[in-house]
């Protein structure tokens, strides 16, 4: 019998890192997933029903020193897949209008959190192995065509920015490094009218990810495995 992988999923008490969780232990993986503070989530539901395949753990990721208390816990795990879900945002505000305070928050959650995770943890992924994070088109610099979301676009495309100097740094790995763009989905991000489901558009991402596996370098994909322009 073939060993089950393993994947952590930071960010998934609900929502999109919810349904990767759920989509991967369906699949067959084991599956960490982390909550922020100590309140009962969908996560906990999920792992009380998985027969020991989902297991929660607990991070702030905006807090230095909870990564790395998650990286000693996890000392001895390897890792086949880290993924990374993070986003808020603070409403549709014009950039002149945003408080100094807004605009670091949601940067510090969106692009510089995420990286210190992937930093942080990156030696627990298995030499071929996927470090994925959670972007979006709104990312994307050629697609803004419309604007708005001001400091959720510069979030994004921040983080984007983040992982290409993280790609060009470790230029030698072989890990398979992607920015997930999951679709305009009805979440309390997206809105009640997007044209997405979570059912819709986790089963496609997982899809992208694993189709993507054991390829080195850096790609801006979204769930029809379809690439992003920067």
């Amino acid at each position: 019998m073939n060993t089950p992988k393993t994947a952590l999923i930071v960010g998934a008490s609900r929502t999109l890192g919810l349904g990767l969780a759920t989509e991967y232990a369906h699949r067959g993986w084991n599956v960490i997933g982390t909550v922020r503070g100590e309140r009962r989530t969908g996560l906990h539901d999920l792992a009380e029903t998985s027969g020991g395949r989902v297991t929660v753990e607990s991070v702030d990721m905006t807090k230095p020193a909870e990564i790395a208390a998650l990286r000693g816990r996890l000392a001895e795990r390897t890792l086949d897949l880290l993924f990374v879900n993070a986003a808020i945002t603070r409403g549709n505000i014009p950039i002149g209008d945003v408080p100094t305070e807004m605009f670091t928050e949601v940067m510090v959650t969106n692009a510089l959190s995420p990286m210190r995770v992937v930093e942080s943890l990156r030696s627990l992924v298995a030499p071929t192995g996927t470090i994925g994070v959670m972007s979006s088109r709104q990312g994307s610099l050629g697609m803004n065509t419309k604007g708005g979301q001001d400091v959720y676009r510069a979030s994004k495309s921040a983080l984007n920015q983040l992982m290409r100097s993280y790609a060009a740094r470790y230029a030698e790995a072989a890990h398979t490094l992607l920015l997930m763009c999951p679709g305009h989905v009805r979440t309390e991000l997206g809105g009640p009218d997007a044209p997405l489901t979570i059912d819709q558009s986790i089963p496609g991402v997982v899809d992208t990810i694993e189709r993507h596996s054991g390829e080195p370098g850096l790609k801006f994909l979204n769930h029809q495995d379809q690439l992003v322009p920067w």
